[in-house]
This record gives structure tokens, sequence and C-alpha cells, in this order.
């Protein structure tokens, strides 16, 4: 929770900083911001090859079917929850839309430099490396491959959690001063401020439907079964990250009745490819920032269902850190949407502001998951 006072802070700075700074200072915090919007652009492709490749490679030590049944429905109910927002959000969002409040880039002070970092890699052609390796490896068990590939994750891991991270503050800071200079905040601020409500009313929405289709299948209460994983979403709010509350939602998804060895088996794997909520968010998100903007149109559905398909693949590579999930996405926004610098640091800001929801609803609906499992397993 505190890198969301964090980003606050960042966010209040720079509006005051874009209202009464001189350009000089706000040249200096959009000079930082363009820096590090490069290198988070360099970062996404490795972040795509390492965690992918690691976590296919090591889907294969266990049982195929039971791997094949777990993550085919995690994958479903990710693909589900992303259409069921981007249709709330089509419906909604234009409405909020102000005449004269769109996001802008913000071309009215430059930047004092310019570095591109181009990435070594596209986002595609990283997706596809990483499945490619990481299903081989599996296969043929190749274990300085799998090595390699674990121990990139982890550098990269790292590289998230002691540098993204803990800059995204300042990061956050120049976008909103940049918005501010250009006398666009305001507008942006008040619509966010809604969408973020209406992204978790969502997650409660997609909750109650999972329970309600897991109780039908399962032949149980949905009431009783969302109620014993109360511990389990409370605590990934607390928490934001999916695997730090892997303990807490194990205990819940037992006290619902599940077989011992599916939960065991079932509760890590969903933690790691199953997120519902963070999908709901990034696709309700991206609706609004492309409703905002001068610069995009409202996307149609023919236009969202790739994006929602490949954000489905893409989870499997979020890293088990808070805001890993809009980190992987990323990659998908920018090659698939079109998104640039400002949309970018728009929906960081945004993501982050509401992760605790997210990830509790990631966690919460994996509950679902494995009494449906624990349904058909043998």
């Amino acid at each position: 929770m505190k890198l969301i006072f964090k980003l606050i802070i960042g966010i209040i700075v720079g509006i005051i900083l874009g209202l009464i700074a001189p350009d000089l200072t706000i040249r200096f915090l959009i000079t930082l911001k363009v820096l590090f919007g490069s290198f988070i652009g360099f970062i996404i492709p490795f972040i795509i090859l390492f965690f992918i490749a690691s976590g296919v490679a090591g889907l294969g030590k266990s049982s195929g079917r039971l791997v094949g049944m777990t993550v085919g429905t995690a994958y479903i109910s990710t693909i589900l929850a992303g259409l069921l927002a981007f249709i709330i959000a089509s419906i909604i969002v234009p409405l909020l839309a102000p005449e004269s409040g769109n996001v802008t880039e913000g071309t009215v002070i430059e930047p004092f430099l310019i570095l591109e970092l181009a990435p070594m890699m596209g986002v595609v052609t990283a997706l596809v490396t990483a499945f490619v390796f990481g299903i081989g490896i599996a296969k043929t068990e190749g274990e300085w491959l799998k090595k390699f590939f674990d121990e990139g994750k982890t550098i990269i891991e790292l590289v998230i959690a002691k540098i993204i991270i803990p800059f995204l503050p300042v990061y956050i800071a120049g976008i909103f001063a940049e918005l501010a200079a250009s006398g666009e905040v305001f507008g942006t601020l008040k619509v966010f401020g809604v969408v973020l409500i209406l992204a978790i009313v969502t997650h409660w929405v997609w909750l109650t439907i999972q329970y309600v289709v897991a109780g039908i299948v399962a032949k149980k209460n949905p009431l009783i079964l969302l109620k014993n994983m109360l511990p389990a979403y409370f605590t990934g709010i607390g928490t934001m990250s999916s695997a730090a509350t892997i303990p807490v939602t194990l205990k819940s998804v037992k006290n619902n009745k599940v077989k011992e060895e599916i939960a065991n088996f079932g509760v890590p794997l969903c933690a790691t490819i199953h997120l519902s909520g963070s999908v709901i968010t990034i696709v309700m998100c991206a609706v609004a920032v492309m409703v905002l903007s001068p610069d995009f149109m409202q996307p149609n559905f023919a236009q969202i269902l790739p994006v929602v398909f490949m954000l489905g693949l893409i989870m499997v590579a979020a890293p088990g850190v808070p805001g890993g999930a809009i980190m992987a996405a990323l990659g998908v926004l920018t090659s698939m949407l079109g998104f640039n610098e400002a949309a970018i640091g728009l929906m960081i800001a945004l993501y982050m502001a509401q992760d605790s929801f997210g990830t509790a609803t990631n966690v919460t609906g994996d509950g679902a998951i494995n009494v449906l499992i624990d349904r058909w397993a043998k």
C-alpha cells in the first residue's frame, strides 16, 4: 500500500509543479519521464521472453491433463472478464468524456534530452520465442536452458522491483506535470476517478458470475463459496501480490472443500496465470484513454478482441510484484493499440491506483477455478 501513497504524492506534486513551477523545472521532470519511458519500452520484451519461457517450461513438470484443464479454464475466465470490461466501458465511458477534456501529450514544453533506447526485439517476436523455448524445454527437459530462463526471470524481476517500481512516482509526476502545464489535468482526473470506481464494481460483478457458475457446476452454495474466500480477497488488497497471498488463498480454497491435492496444485498455478481482475482494469482503462485522447478513436469489438486474447497470454508473463501485470501488458498496448508515451504513463498511473483491488479479484477468482477443477478432475 505504500506504493499507492507514493504514487498519489507523485500525482499531487506533478500537478502543483505543472501549474506553478518555472518551465525549466517542468522540462527537467519531462526529460526524466521521457528517459524512463524509453527504458520501460526496452525492458518490456525481456519481461515477456523470460517470464513466459520460464513459466511454460515449468508447467512441463506437472500432470499434462490437469495442467491443461487448469490453464484452459483460467484462460477462458480471463478472456471473458476482459470482454465484459470492454462492453461495460464502451457503454459508460463515452458518456463521461468531457467535450474539451482530452488527454494530450503536452507538447508545449519539450524535454532537454531525447534518448532513443530501442528494444532488442519486438513484442510479438518475444512472445513467439518465449513459447517456442518454453514448450521445447518442457519436452526435452533441458536443464541448462531452463536455468538460463529462470535466472533471466530473476534478473528482470529485480530490475522491476528495484528500479522501475521505485522510480514510478517520479515518472507519474512528470506525466501529470505535463498534463497540468497543458491545461488538461483536472478534466482527466475527474473522468479517470469514475473509471476506477467502475473497474472495481466490474471486479465484483465478475466475481459474482464466477462463483455462481462454480456453484452450479459443483452443486454448492455460491454465497458460502464466496464468503469462505473473503480472507484471500482482503489479504490481496493488502499485499498487492497474488504470489504473496498464496498461503491465505490456499487455506480459503480448502475451506470450500476442494481436495487437498487439487488445491496444492491449482492455487500456486492460478496465481501466475489467472489475472482476470487485472485484465478487467487494463481493458477498461485502455478504453478510457482512447476515448479521451484526440490521437485515438473509441475501439470497436473487432479491434479489442485480439487485444484481449493477447492479454490473456501475456498475463502468464506478469511478474509477481505490485504493478507487474501492467508492465507485462504495455507491449500489447503499444504494438496493437498504438499507445504513445502519454497514454502509457496514464495507464500505469490508473492501474497502480487500483492494483490492490485487481489483485484481490485475481486471488478470489482463483478459488472459483479450483472449485471447477475439483469437480472435473478424476
